[in-house]
């Protein structure tokens, strides 16, 4: 992996003013990102998986403002940029976004060709039937074929999976250095889901592109991702290569979502619930976030919020679990069945 990461987040706090109230989406999030990597970032919907990418190209609601930390981008800090003007050196050109329903992403009256070639238009100051041709090209980059035809067609005359091509083909048209892809098979059955998976693993490789996976879908990650962070109530509480994360995982929310994987169920027995819900961001959360649901809470966890603690040079989890004082707490049967698996495998 390489040193120096691409784009770097530090401390990064984002909130939102909502009637009147606060709300702390992101809580002091720091993320590296590296050249060539595909990144996943994993969690239940409201954990600050999206509110946290949007922020590094200028797409949070108009109500959201980054209020701590620097995003660090080409030797610029990008958290400071207030102006459209300047998102729009880096929205499209640099960092692009694959969003999750490719319905609301497209222009329901606008031939699918057009808002390809205006993607090109605007972020490569390519105009006419140069900008055509390259949308013919995206068009078929991405394995619409008769892409002549396919040019002029509306998005309602393409099926799901295709639509979802097209949106890829948009975000990826300006050779962007970081695809961002928000959800990006939720929508589709699972043969058109991996079919997705694909093609933005072909992009990736024929673009040279750093790739970051928003989802919740654990079998996805496993399929794609080179390393992982685990995000909770707006922060990044554990981060590791894959491995690290599937088969030596210490995080107690870590633990719960992969024993919640479907291919660790017995068949006849109910599958592993997370009991409680995500704490109230509209309050100050005092200690670790998820003890109130964690059945195996120490009395510290609801007093102090832990730090990161290194399991490997590329592995941390922000637990009191791991610091050498506290009782020793063996992970779940669920980790070391994940670990034979893969030794059975191996």
């Amino acid at each position: 992996m390489a040193k120096e990461p691409i784009l770097s987040a530090k401390d990064i706090e984002i909130q939102f003013s909502l009637r009147g109230k606060t709300l702390k989406a992101i809580r002091r999030c720091s993320l590296d990102l590296y050249q060539g990597e595909t990144l996943a970032i994993v969690g239940e919907s409201g954990s600050g998986k999206s509110v946290f990418t949007k922020s590094f190209l200028g797409m949070l609601d108009a109500n959201g403002t980054i209020t701590n930390g620097s995003i660090l981008f080409e030797g610029k800090d990008i958290a400071k940029y207030r102006t459209e003007k300047e998102w729009m050196t880096i929205r499209g050109k640099k960092i692009s976004m694959v969003m999750q329903d490719p319905m609301t992403s497209l222009n329901p009256l606008k031939k699918v060709g057009k808002q390809i070639q205006e993607s090109i238009e605007l972020n490569q100051g390519i105009k006419g039937a140069e900008a055509k041709k390259k949308a013919m090209e995206m068009l078929e980059k991405v394995g619409i074929p008769d892409a002549e035809r396919r040019f002029n067609q509306y998005p309602h005359e393409f099926s799901g999976g295709m639509r979802q091509r097209v949106v890829i083909a948009i975000a990826v048209a300006c050779h962007p250095q970081i695809l961002i892809c928000d959800e990006p098979t939720t929508a589709l059955d699972v043969t058109i889901q991996a079919q997705i998976l694909d093609l933005i693993r072909q992009l990736q490789r024929d673009l040279n592109m750093t790739v970051i996976y928003i989802t919740h879908d654990l079998g996805v990650v496993a399929n794609v991702a080179d390393r992982v962070a685990v995000m909770y109530a707006g922060q990044i509480v554990e981060y590791g290569m894959v491995e690290e994360i599937f088969y030596d995982a210490w995080h107690p929310y870590t633990w719960a979502l992969l024993s919640s994987l479907p291919q660790l169920g017995v068949k006849g027995e109910d599958l592993p619930t997370i009991d409680g819900t995500p704490p109230n961001l509209f309050y100050e959360v005092k200690g670790d976030a998820f003890a109130p649901r964690n059945k195996q809470a120490l009395a510290i966890d609801f007093e102090e919020e832990p730090p990161f603690f290194a399991l490997s040079e590329t592995h941390k989890a922000k637990t009191w679990y791991l610091d050498p004082r506290a009782p020793k707490i063996e992970q779940p049967e669920t980790i070391r069945k994940l670990r034979e698996n893969m030794r059975m495998k191996g």
